[in-house]
Protein backbone atom coordinates (compact mmCIF):
# COMPACT_ATOMS: atom_id res chain seq x y z
CA UNK A 1 0.00 0.00 0.00
CA UNK A 2 1.58 3.31 -1.25
CA UNK A 3 1.39 6.29 1.39
CA UNK A 4 1.54 9.83 0.48
CA UNK A 5 2.46 12.32 3.31
CA UNK A 6 2.25 16.25 1.64
CA UNK A 7 2.47 19.84 3.18
CA UNK A 8 1.87 23.28 1.24
CA UNK A 9 3.08 26.81 1.99
CA UNK A 10 2.83 29.98 -0.12
CA UNK A 11 6.16 31.64 -1.26
CA UNK A 12 6.29 35.48 -1.69
CA UNK A 13 7.74 35.64 -5.27
CA UNK A 14 6.82 34.57 -9.14
CA UNK A 15 6.50 30.62 -9.69
CA UNK A 16 9.73 31.58 -12.39
CA UNK A 17 11.79 32.77 -9.98
CA UNK A 18 11.35 30.19 -7.03
CA UNK A 19 12.18 27.53 -10.21
CA UNK A 20 15.07 28.82 -11.08
CA UNK A 21 16.42 28.43 -7.47
CA UNK A 22 14.60 25.25 -7.26
CA UNK A 23 16.09 23.13 -10.23
CA UNK A 24 19.58 23.91 -9.05
CA UNK A 25 20.00 19.89 -7.40
CA UNK A 26 23.18 21.17 -5.69
CA UNK A 27 21.37 23.64 -2.87
CA UNK A 28 19.51 21.50 -1.25
CA UNK A 29 21.25 21.39 2.31
CA UNK A 30 20.50 25.25 2.41
CA UNK A 31 17.15 24.80 3.39
CA UNK A 32 16.44 21.11 3.69
CA UNK A 33 16.28 20.71 7.28
CA UNK A 34 19.42 18.41 8.63
CA UNK A 35 21.11 18.11 5.20
CA UNK A 36 24.95 19.19 5.94
CA UNK A 37 25.91 19.13 2.05
CA UNK A 38 24.76 18.05 -1.15
CA UNK A 39 26.67 16.49 -3.67
CA UNK A 40 25.98 16.16 -7.54
CA UNK A 41 27.30 12.34 -8.62
CA UNK A 42 26.19 12.40 -12.51
CA UNK A 43 27.46 14.58 -15.07
CA UNK A 44 23.74 15.49 -15.57
CA UNK A 45 23.25 18.41 -13.68
CA UNK A 46 18.89 18.51 -14.00
CA UNK A 47 16.39 16.55 -15.83
CA UNK A 48 15.46 13.06 -15.58
CA UNK A 49 18.51 11.11 -14.75
CA UNK A 50 20.22 13.36 -12.72
CA UNK A 51 21.61 12.27 -9.32
CA UNK A 52 22.79 13.86 -6.09
CA UNK A 53 23.93 12.10 -2.55
CA UNK A 54 22.46 14.28 0.32
CA UNK A 55 24.68 14.25 3.67
CA UNK A 56 23.17 14.05 7.11
CA UNK A 57 25.59 14.38 10.19
CA UNK A 58 26.16 10.82 11.82
CA UNK A 59 24.11 8.72 8.63
CA UNK A 60 24.89 7.56 5.61
CA UNK A 61 24.23 9.86 2.60
CA UNK A 62 21.25 8.94 0.82
CA UNK A 63 21.13 9.04 -2.88
CA UNK A 64 18.13 11.27 -4.69
CA UNK A 65 17.74 10.56 -8.61
CA UNK A 66 15.39 12.78 -11.02
CA UNK A 67 12.75 10.09 -12.41
CA UNK A 68 10.34 12.88 -13.07
CA UNK A 69 11.05 16.49 -14.22
CA UNK A 70 8.17 19.08 -15.45
CA UNK A 71 10.14 22.13 -16.52
CA UNK A 72 9.03 25.08 -14.50
CA UNK A 73 6.77 23.23 -12.37
CA UNK A 74 9.06 20.53 -10.28
CA UNK A 75 10.03 17.51 -10.13
CA UNK A 76 10.25 13.80 -8.75
CA UNK A 77 13.75 11.85 -7.01
CA UNK A 78 13.64 8.86 -5.85
CA UNK A 79 15.59 8.14 -2.41
CA UNK A 80 17.80 5.25 -2.52
CA UNK A 81 21.31 3.94 -1.30
CA UNK A 82 22.26 1.90 -4.22
CA UNK A 83 20.00 0.23 -5.79
CA UNK A 84 18.06 -0.45 -2.51
CA UNK A 85 15.27 1.93 -0.45
CA UNK A 86 16.46 3.41 2.30
CA UNK A 87 15.21 2.44 6.02
CA UNK A 88 11.90 0.79 6.06
CA UNK A 89 10.97 1.55 2.44
CA UNK A 90 10.05 -0.94 -0.21
CA UNK A 91 10.39 2.98 -2.53
CA UNK A 92 10.72 5.95 -1.57
CA UNK A 93 9.87 9.45 -3.58
CA UNK A 94 10.10 12.70 -3.14
CA UNK A 95 8.21 15.48 -5.11
CA UNK A 96 8.71 19.17 -4.97
CA UNK A 97 6.08 20.55 -6.86
CA UNK A 98 5.23 24.49 -7.32
CA UNK A 99 2.53 26.28 -8.97
CA UNK A 100 1.21 29.87 -9.40
CA UNK A 101 -1.05 31.00 -6.45
CA UNK A 102 -1.54 34.34 -7.49
CA UNK A 103 0.36 37.35 -8.74
CA UNK A 104 4.18 37.23 -7.47
CA UNK A 105 2.98 34.40 -5.46
CA UNK A 106 3.91 30.37 -5.74
CA UNK A 107 2.67 27.53 -3.73
CA UNK A 108 5.27 25.09 -2.53
CA UNK A 109 4.02 21.46 -2.11
CA UNK A 110 6.33 18.83 -1.08
CA UNK A 111 5.09 15.48 -0.68
CA UNK A 112 7.01 11.83 0.20
CA UNK A 113 5.18 8.92 -1.60
CA UNK A 114 6.24 5.60 -0.16
CA UNK A 115 5.07 1.44 0.50
CA UNK A 116 6.79 0.74 3.88
CA UNK A 117 8.53 -3.10 4.24
CA UNK A 118 6.84 -5.68 6.84
CA UNK A 119 3.56 -6.41 5.20
CA UNK A 120 0.36 -5.41 7.36
CA UNK A 121 3.29 -4.25 10.37
CA UNK A 122 4.55 -1.90 8.05
CA UNK A 123 1.34 -0.70 7.06
CA UNK A 124 -0.14 -0.42 11.00
CA UNK A 125 3.53 1.24 11.73
CA UNK A 126 2.97 3.91 8.99
CA UNK A 127 -0.75 4.80 10.00
CA UNK A 128 0.29 5.26 13.96
CA UNK A 129 3.80 6.88 13.43
CA UNK A 130 5.54 7.43 10.10
CA UNK A 131 3.18 9.25 8.21
CA UNK A 132 2.75 11.99 11.21
CA UNK A 133 5.90 12.11 11.43
CA UNK A 134 6.41 12.78 7.80
CA UNK A 135 4.10 15.40 7.85
CA UNK A 136 6.08 17.11 10.21
CA UNK A 137 9.06 16.70 8.58
CA UNK A 138 7.21 18.37 5.14
CA UNK A 139 5.88 21.47 7.21
CA UNK A 140 9.21 21.90 8.79
CA UNK A 141 10.92 21.51 5.47
CA UNK A 142 8.29 24.09 4.15
CA UNK A 143 8.87 26.77 6.47
CA UNK A 144 12.90 26.69 5.59
CA UNK A 145 12.08 26.58 1.90
CA UNK A 146 10.14 29.91 2.43
CA UNK A 147 12.93 31.52 4.80
CA UNK A 148 15.58 30.70 2.06
CA UNK A 149 13.89 31.47 -1.23
CA UNK A 150 12.45 34.85 0.48
CA UNK A 151 15.50 35.93 2.03
CA UNK A 152 18.09 34.24 -0.19
CA UNK A 153 19.86 33.23 3.32
CA UNK A 154 20.65 29.78 3.83
CA UNK A 155 17.66 28.51 6.28
CA UNK A 156 18.60 25.34 7.46
CA UNK A 157 20.79 25.12 10.82
CA UNK A 158 22.39 22.03 10.50
CA UNK A 159 24.32 23.10 7.40
CA UNK A 160 27.41 25.66 8.46
CA UNK A 161 28.35 28.19 5.56
CA UNK A 162 31.86 28.19 5.56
Amino acid sequence: MTSTATAEILVQLPREQVWERLRDLSIAHYYVPGLIDTRITTPQREGVGASRKVYQKGTAPLDETVVEWNEGYGFVLRLHQGDKAPLIFKEAHFSYAIEDAGPGVTRFKPSLIYTVKWGALGVLLDRLFMNGVSRGMLRKLSLSFKTFYETGKPSNPAFKAG
